[in-house]
């Protein structure tokens, strides 16, 4: 929001200047981004009429001209601008004067004498660019200080308005705030009603209220072509960033910055029959103002004749209806859009407007009409012409709901002791309807206020106009108590620490993943899509981190890292139908060789096993079972499910062969993926005594089925294991000569000992024999020769 400071204080004039009154507001919440002068300094700049003026004897571009600057002299100055004539009043700067880079000496041009300087925009400052002089209106008094009569003495004000905060995109809203911050009076323009001619009205139906719940309108006929928007209106819009087109549409926008009311007007004569404000049609367009031809959605509201659409509603008006400068007869319009219906539609068609800007985050819906008046009091002081009637079409309204304030509440949010006194004054000062019994406080917001709902919404108007710097910053006073912490929970610092000691890097990586990511690595066909992304390979959240960890893989690959391995912790998303889960997973990648390039060990490319022993040493003592399983994003013969205490917890294996050559991978890579909840439970320790005998192993050749896994083996020993083994583990396998085919060896190892004394061989030789009696009958296991 940029406004002029010389306009705000035409509404409420603090005893503060510039500088006091952005810290003011700053400090109120509504940030001053910017603080301007409407013109660089300078000085001894008058306004001066150019009496008469003869060619150069010397020069075919420049002009002698006789200037009266009203000091009862004439001024001889020699001047080039291709505009300058006699009678024109412009700025002349005198002799002494200090222009931007630039002082004004008393000089000879070719020879001829130049007391002075006639000046452009430019010269003065006030443009980037211009191609002559700058022309006053032939009734500028001459003599008079240019920096009075165009009023540069003002300063631009640029508000860094926060979403909430819709009833300061106005000079008006603005002028509440300042003066309930700083308890100025407040004088807002009074608005009368315009008397009824006989200019007629024009039939408008609103065939939705829900989205248009309020809209107003009359036409006015007869105005006068030729009319010009007076100086001080356009000097006021351009200090708004707003450039002056014709008289109609320079009111509508200088009413919209004054009351916060957006308004358009129609070209009577383009109207077919009458107007009506409806959802668009299937296939229908229109043509915008700015000459983009839109093809209308079905949940875009447009203002319509019986041919068809002629805008579209609270955005921007369309290229047929529009006035221009021969229009005599118009329908001046003044709604109030359900701001649902408005937002999101002109980022949807690349089209970003003052309205909508507003609508988007509502405005005043009881000041519609209120803004209509204002509108069609300056265009009959501007313009001429004859006013009708006001038609308006009115169905539910926001209801404005009381709040109910304690006021022991907001001492204790606050941590001050503000008085019922205080309080009282301050909500008076915000223009608030209120009710007072027993330190509570009914209040009804007002209809421009969208952002006070709840009661602390309240209690943060406190405090600011209270003021923030007066409230005292107090050291906070607390118990400082260790919280317990179970042993057997782990937090994720500790797994964090363990894969960075396992040369594992962390990366972050979005949660907005590419649709076609979640079909390949998750056969995820559905996946939980946004409504709103904000780019369109980030269109569906992530239900594996996958996705991510093999994008920070290609795009360290790309600049030639040939060895990564990542882990990253984060959120997946899954469900639908308003039944959505955020799991948290750990998920790891492992690509190039298993360790650093060395002269000490040759180098050798990281496998399945490698990534299976860090997590396997990650969850220890708690022991992991893999079990061989498919999965979309992985090898069919390399993969498998990870299972701790009976529960699958993830995956691991190496990236299928597909999606290594869709994305470009000149070699795998092993990828783990596991629920990060199972991984923060610890095992607590228990103690155990520690053996003075010494331990005994034997070794165990067994010969089975290829298709016996290596897990169930050893589970089913484990069942039937005596008290003295102490530890069972395979050490080999073994397929080849002297094993038929279909079949292979596996070696295990088998430790005993005791802690009260030492094995004889008849323990030893039982427990072995208990061994194989398991794999014999329950896996047909034969010993190997």
């Amino acid at each position: 929001m940029k406004f002029s400071e010389n306009w705000l204080r035409t509404f409420v004039n603090p005893a503060l200047d510039s500088d006091q009154l952005s810290e003011a507001l700053t400090m109120a919440g509504l940030e001053v981004e910017a603080l301007e002068p409407v013109a660089p300094a300078f000085d001894k700049i008058v306004v001066a009429e150019v009496l008469s003026l003869e060619k150069h004897p010397d020069a075919d571009r420049l002009n002698v001209c006789q200037v009266n600057v009203g000091a009862g002299e004439t001024l001889q100055i020699v001047c080039g601008a291709s505009n300058v004539h006699a009678g024109a009043r412009v700025p002349c700067a005198l002799v002494g004067a200090e222009l931007p880079g630039l002082t004004i000496k008393r000089a000879k041009v070719r020879g001829i004498e130049s007391f002075g300087m006639l000046c452009s925009a430019k010269e003065l400052g006030l443009a980037e660019e211009s191609s002559g002089l700058l022309l006053l209106p032939s009734d500028a008094p001459t003599g008079t200080s240019i920096r009075a009569y165009l009023d540069l003495d003002d300063k631009l004000f640029t508000l860094k308005l926060t979403p909430n905060r819709s009833d300061c995109l106005s000079l008006l809203g603005v002028a509440r705030e300042v003066a309930a911050v700083t308890g100025a009076d407040l004088a807002l323009p009074p608005v009368a009603s315009v008397p009824s001619g006989g200019a007629g009205t024009l039939p408008v139906v609103v065939a939705e209220p829900s989205a248009c719940p309020r809209y107003c309108g009359r036409v006015v006929r007869g105005i006068k072509p030729g009319a010009v928007t007076p100086d001080w209106m356009v000097r006021r819009l351009e200090r708004c960033g707003i450039r002056s087109i014709n008289p109609v549409v320079d009111i509508t926008n200088y009413v919209m910055l004054e009351q916060g009311q957006p308004l358009h007007a129609f070209d009577m004569a383009k109207i077919c029959g009458g107007l009506q404000v409806r959802f668009a049609r299937d296939g229908e367009q229109v043509a915008l103002l700015n000459q983009q031809v839109v093809e209308l959605a079905p949940d875009m509201l447009v203002v319509a004749d019986d041919g068809g659409a002629l805008a579209l509603a609270g955005i921007m008006g369309g290229e047929s209806s529009a006035v221009t400068d021969g229009t005599t007869d118009i329908f001046l319009e003044s709604a109030f859009f359900d701001p649902d219906v408005i937002a999101g539609k002109g980022r949807r068609i690349g089209v970003s407007t003052d309205s909508s800007y507003r609508f988007e985050r509502g405005v005043d819906f009881a000041s519609t009409r209120t803004a209509l008046e204002r509108a069609s009091e300056l265009i009959l002081d501007i313009c001429g012409g004859e006013a009708g009637g006001v038609q308006e079409v009115c169905s539910v309204l926001p209801k404005r709901d009381p709040i109910v304030l304690r006021a022991e509440r907001a001492r204790r949010v606050l941590g001050i002791d503000l008085s019922d006194a205080v309080i009282s004054g301050l909500l008076r000062r915000l223009h608030l309807d209120f009710s007072e019994q027993a330190g509570n406080y009914c209040v009804t917001p007002p209809s421009y206020r969208f952002d006070l709902a709840i009661e602390v919404d309240l209690i943060e108007e406190l405090a600011r106009l209270h003021g923030y710097d007066n409230i005292p910053a107090l050291p906070p006073r607390s118990d400082l108590r260790l919280l317990p912490q179970a042993e057997a929970v782990q937090g994720t610092d500790r797994i964090r620490q363990f894969l960075v000691a396992r040369d594992y890097q962390e990366v972050v990586t979005y949660s907005f993943v590419d649709k076609a990511w979640e079909s390949d690595l998750a056969g995820n066909e559905a996946p939980v899509a946004l409504q709103n992304p904000i780019a369109s390979q980030m269109s569906v959240m992530r239900s594996t981190l996958f996705g991510g960890l093999l994008d920070v893989l290609r795009f360290n690959f790309n600049r030639r890292h040939d060895r990564v391995r990542i882990y990253e912790i984060g959120s997946c998303f899954a469900g639908g139908e308003n039944a959505y889960s955020q799991p948290q997973r750990l998920g790891g990648l492992c690509y190039g060789g298993a360790k650093a390039e060395q002269w000490g060990e040759a180098l050798r490319q990281v496998d399945f096993f490698d990534v299976k022993a860090d997590l396997e040493a990650l969850c220890h003592p708690a022991e992991l079972h893999f079990n061989a399983a498919s999965h979309p994003a992985l090898h069919p013969g390399q993969s498998a499910q990870v299972f701790l205490d009976g529960a699958a917890i993830g995956w691991i294996g190496t990236l299928h062969p597909r999606w290594q050559q869709k994305y470009d991978l000149p070699q795998s890579a092993v990828m783990f993926e596991l629920e990060l909840s199972p991984l923060m439970r610890r095992r607590i320790p228990r103690f155990s005594e520690v053996s003075k005998f010494p331990p005994v192993r034997r070794d165990l050749a067994v010969v089975v089925e290829e298709g016996v896994d290596v897990q169930t083996l050893l589970d089913g020993m484990r069942e039937q294991l005596p008290e003295s083994v102490t530890d069972l583990m395979l050490f080999d396998v073994y397929r080849g000569k002297g094993i038929d085919l279909g079949k292979k060896s596996l070696a295990f190892k088998v430790l005993m000992q005791d802690t009260r004394k030492t094995l004889t061989d008849e323990e030893v030789e039982a427990a072995l024999a208990r061994i194989k009696e398991v794999l014999a009958t329950r896996f047909n296991a034969t010993l190997r020769a």
